[in-house]
């Protein structure tokens, strides 16, 4: 029998949106935000030639700057002041997260609620603008080695650069916490999706071009097409899949009434981490890859040439390692959000327990035992959607593609913006039935 919620929302239409106007300030509020990012995208860093700096671009798109462009929107292409995007403040995120596994002071911290996560946050940011300073340095460097970029080199530029770059990746950070707080969706999310689905049209037509001057034969352009609809398909099945235990309540009395006993089910995800994992792969993967290119441009340093032709898309390496990052952050992110020690309790503490199970400890390792499990599965799964199309697109010498990283971030934001929707409307949809009972403290007749 279908619970409130799911009658709830089988009921939801576009009536029930037009009187959700909490609803519709936050959708409104959460396209503006992304209005001025993609805006961003085009104002360039101060003192370089365009023209050159495109022509540089072009020898080298074909790498991983290409797919670093990609996800920025094509602030890379233009080096804008959004260039960084919000990659340095995903690379602190992670270091902070891996100390604080590490520290007992910084766990401690966690657990202090409120006061503790803006603590974290605070680190979080003072990290970022060490990244971020780090990286732009780098890039300013590159810039003034490459031929003509830049119009005045010296150190006036790469101060200049460096701020403006920083400031730039500092604007988007709070972008995204303002999206989080007042808008739908997770801002920082909703910035790389945006970004990416701002690239998707060129992409096609780039693709439909190529195809139409024989670059890649016509069979392959439909192979591609195909390929992009199953993996959204496989994206779709494996973020929806569930492993439910079973969860039974004794019978209970409370005062001269006894009540039955109970049963429902506790849903574990198959992908617990959702697309963190790949976000966080890309993050690493990609910023130190996207320096070094620069930089070899630039100086004709041996040694950063070669790493950067190991590290281009499709090589060996870069698949070995984005893999190995990939199903690393799965588990760990994993062991982040989901507490089997903390679920065990809540279920003891409430009179639940897993039919054959002991509860406490016992239930607590076999929550964990199945967590595992299924975390493999969706650790392969994450590998795969990400590599695979990797392999193809690098076999066929496609620059501009939207593969699977790209449709994992779009295909899993959007299920989680539309969730959030659908969990704001049936708000809505409560507090019209509280008014109409009146049960919300009006009087009765």
């Amino acid at each position: 029998m279908a619970s409130a919620a799911e009658q709830l929302a089988r009921n939801l239409n576009f009536s029930t949106f037009s009187k959700a106007k909490a609803l519709q300030q936050r959708i409104w509020f959460t396209l503006g935000a992304l209005l001025v990012y993609r805006l961003g995208t085009f104002i360039p860093v101060p003192g370089i030639d365009p023209d050159a700096f495109r022509a540089t671009f072009e020898q080298s798109q074909q790498g991983i700057i290409g797919m670093f462009n990609m996800f920025s929107g094509g602030a890379v292409e233009r080096m804008a002041i959004f260039a960084l995007n919000v990659i340095p403040y995903i690379t602190a995120s992670i270091v902070v997260q891996v100390i604080t596994t590490a520290s007992p002071r910084l766990e401690a911290l966690k657990k202090e609620g409120e006061a503790g996560r803006r603590k974290m946050n605070q680190y979080t940011r003072y990290l970022t603008v060490l990244f971020c300073a780090i990286q732009a340095y780098g890039i300013a460097v590159g810039l003034e080695a490459s031929q003509g970029v830049v119009l005045d080199p010296g150190w006036f530029f790469r101060i200049s650069t460096v701020i403006t770059l920083v400031g730039g990746t500092m604007l988007l950070m709070w972008l995204g916490e303002q999206i989080t707080a007042r808008g739908v969706g997770n801002g920082i999310s909703l910035i790389i999706f945006a970004g990416i689905v701002a690239n998707l049209p060129t992409t096609i037509v780039q693709t439909l071009e190529l195809s139409r001057t024989g670059a890649i034969p016509g069979f392959a352009a439909f192979g591609i097409l195909l390929m992009g609809l199953a993996v959204i398909a496989i994206i779709v099945f494996f973020e929806r899949a569930q492993r439910r235990l079973l969860i039974q309540y004794p019978k209970r009395q409370v005062g001269n009434k006894m009540f039955q006993g109970d049963s429902s089910h506790l849903p574990l995800k198959l992908n617990t981490s959702g697309v963190i994992p790949v976000i966080f792969a890309s993050s690493l993967l990609l910023l130190p890859a996207t320096v070094a290119s620069f930089t070899a441009q630039g100086t004709g340093s041996e040694w950063l040439q070669t790493v950067t032709a190991l590290l281009g898309r499709g090589q060996p390496l870069y698949l070995f390692v984005y893999g190995g990052l990939t199903i690393f952050f799965a588990f760990f992110y994993t062991a982040i959000v989901f507490n089997p020690q903390e679920t065990a309790d809540n279920l003891k503490r409430s009179g639940g327990f897993i039919p054959g199970i002991r509860p406490g400890e016992r239930t607590a390792a076999h929550i964990d035992y199945v967590l595992t499990r299924i975390t493999v599965i969706g650790a392969i799964y994450l590998t795969v959607v990400a590599l695979i199309p990797e392999v193809m697109f690098s076999q066929l010498a496609v620059s501009q593609f939207i593969g699977g990283t790209s449709l994992l971030i779009m295909v899993t934001v959007t299920l989680d913006t539309v969730s959030q929707i659908q969990s704001h409307l049936i708000a809505q949809q409560y507090e019209g039935l509280v008014k109409k009972s009146r049960l919300g403290g009006g009087k009765r007749r």
